[in-house]
């Protein structure tokens, strides 16, 4: 089915800058054909089940219709259960971030009576809840349903399955009789129908089926992992597996630059693809990977459509994905050719209701695990090193060090402590070492068998902080770094800014001998500083903070030095990142930038 973009559904500003911030790019198939419909003031019937996008189809349009100056109940959103509806409340306020007086509360049993009273009190325009608290409220008179515009049923199905036929049929007979009705069910059994004939006018009726098929090929396996512990999962089973080329997908544009900002600082070879890079940009960067000139490629859905790149390893899924279409053409990239690949996808709290979603949907295959330990990395990377070295030996491709051997042992050496010093200094990384660099290069041990058990839930325990680093790296990539970064979330809010204070520069024009000043579109409005400017150089361009001269921040724009040698490069890499909830478009000072304000 044919997918629009947000901004092509006819939808107001607000709505727009809050699925901007959100990072979604592209409506997914329901969303498409759904908006306009209930925007039109249709009665709708959709057919669809969890995962395939459907609370923005509905929510959306609900939130358009809403108006904000009537403090009265306008649109009644019904779920089977209440950890549904608290998902579809969060998903509500995240759309309605930008209409100013909007409120919605979900309502359902288990919760406070007091604290829905409250709520519902103060005025709110929407509410979410069980069709058993909803009544219960009803029947008290703390939920009048006088002004109200729109009825959506979620998962009617479901609600039907668990008894709330009669519930249901008292509260559309107790609503006014001018309102738009929506019925969402993954199935139409005559009950549905029965309802659908009774209660609506005309509907439209829209069928969305999945058209994604499950990758055989592909080894499927998902982990209930704790947001802020993503990073260190991520990087646990890129060296438990020793990966050397994959895509790891991102939902939203501001997590694909921030990923890359951490995974650089880590020392993994990586790049990245969304829908604010330009098209020069894009094509510099999948040419690159094509030819495997960096690790991994981190991207969001619409960036990476259309993609053919050939032998990819992993696919990881960072977040999850919008629908159950978008996980399917996500999985799809490896495992071609008749080659098995694996994916890898994190979920934490409630996506995993999602999930389970998107595999009843598109009937994928897809099994839990446990995120590995700390020893099953370490014992990983032996694997790896002790395989390279067994390879050399067999080989026999090296320089005899005799001379240096027989020094040793003539001092009285053991040759089993020689043996374990040499062995030491490799994988640390220590000394010098002539001949470490052909064995890096040597062909990568494939990914250990999955019989590799991981050692415990991570539902009940956080990951380890510890060392990432890997035995043998790439060409193209620094080293890796042996800890790992002490920041938990790789979201702005809870980013630290302690590093910052050593990235302080002095506040005067450039123009310095050996330098270039770029001009960038953000300031003091956005709360810049000059420690944001550096920091952000530094993450992307993996250059040394020393490359960096006078930043001079102004209301609206910042100028900055660094040596002339590097600006290009700044410029290219910093362009298209967002910082501060603005993208940034960095040039070269012209007299005419540097005095605008």
């Amino acid at each position: 089915m044919e997918k629009l973009k947000f901004a092509e559904l006819g939808l107001s500003p607000e709505i727009l800058k809050a699925v901007d911030k959100m990072g979604f790019e592209e409506a997914s198939p329901i969303q498409t054909a759904v908006i306009p419909t209930i925007l039109e003031g249709r009665d709708v019937i959709g057919q669809s089940s969890t995962g395939s996008g459907k609370t923005a189809a509905f929510a959306i349009p609900a939130i358009e219709k809403v108006d904000t100056q009537v403090r009265k109940v306008q649109v009644l959103i019904l779920c089977p259960t209440r950890e549904l509806a608290v998902q579809v409340a969060e998903e509500v306020g995240k759309l309605s971030l930008f209409k100013r007086g909007l409120q919605a509360t979900p309502i359902y049993g288990g919760q406070s009576y007091d604290r829905q009273f409250r709520a519902l009190e103060s005025g709110v325009q929407v509410v979410i809840g069980t069709p058993g608290r909803v009544m219960d409220h009803m029947e008290r008179g703390t939920l009048k349903l006088d002004a109200l515009k729109l009825v959506i049923l979620d998962e009617a199905d479901r609600m039907l399955d668990m008894g709330f036929r009669d519930d249901i049929e008292k509260i559309l007979s107790a609503v006014p009789e001018e309102r738009q009705l929506l019925f969402f069910s993954a199935t139409m059994p005559p009950a549905i129908q029965s309802l659908i004939k009774r209660f609506t006018r005309n509907p439209a009726w829209i069928k969305v089926e999945s058209s994604a098929q499950n990758a055989p090929k592909v080894d499927q396996v998902y982990f209930e992992v704790d947001r802020r512990s993503k990073l260190e999962v991520l990087t646990r089973l890129i060296d438990l597996y020793d990966f050397r080329f994959g895509i790891i997908f991102c939902s939203t544009k501001i997590m694909v630059d921030e990923l890359d900002e951490h995974l650089h600082a880590r020392g993994y070879a990586v790049d990245r693809l969304h829908g604010d890079i330009t098209q020069t940009q894009r094509n510099r960067v999948m040419e690159k990977f094509r030819r495997r000139g960096f690790e991994f490629l981190i991207a969001t859905d619409v960036a990476a459509r259309g993609l053919d790149v050939d032998d990819l390893e992993v696919v990881f899924n960072f977040d999850l994905p919008n629908d159950a279409e978008d996980y399917t053409h996500r999985v799809g990239r490896t495992g071609r050719a008749g080659k098995e690949g694996r994916a890898f996808t994190f979920v934490s709290g409630r996506e995993l209701y999602k999930l389970q979603g998107m595999v009843r949907f598109a009937k994928i295959k897809i099994r839990r695990e446990n995120v590995p330990s700390l020893d099953q990395v370490e014992e990983a990377r032996e694997n790896v090193f002790f395989e390279k070295l067994r390879t050399t030996l067999q080989e026999a491709k090296f320089k005899k060090q005799d001379r240096i051997i027989d020094r040793l042992l003539e001092q009285g050496y053991a040759s089993t402590d020689i043996c374990s010093a040499l062995l030491h200094m490799m994988q640390q990384g220590g000394g010098d070492k002539p001949d470490a660099a052909p064995a890096a290069k040597a062909a990568p041990v494939k990914a250990l068998p999955a019989a590799a058990a991981p050692a415990r839930p991570t539902h009940s325990h956080e990951p380890d902080a510890g060392s990432f680093k890997k035995a043998a790296y790439r060409e193209e990539a620094p080293p890796r770094r042996a800890e790992p970064l002490k920041e938990a979330s790789t979201h702005d809010d809870d980013r630290p800014r302690a590093s910052k204070q050593k990235y302080e520069r002095p506040g005067r024009t450039g123009k310095e001998a050996g330098y270039t000043t770029i001009f960038v579109n953000v300031g003091r409005k956005e709360l810049i500083t000059p420690g944001d400017i550096v920091g952000k150089i530094a993450g992307v361009t993996r250059l040394p903070a020393n490359i960096v001269g006078a930043v001079d921040i102004h209301q609206r724009h910042a100028l900055v030095d660094v040596i002339s040698e590097h600006a290009e490069l700044v410029i290219t890499r910093l362009a298209g990142i967002r910082v501060k909830g603005e993208t940034l478009k960095p040039a070269i000072a012209t007299e005419a930038n540097r005095t605008t304000e």
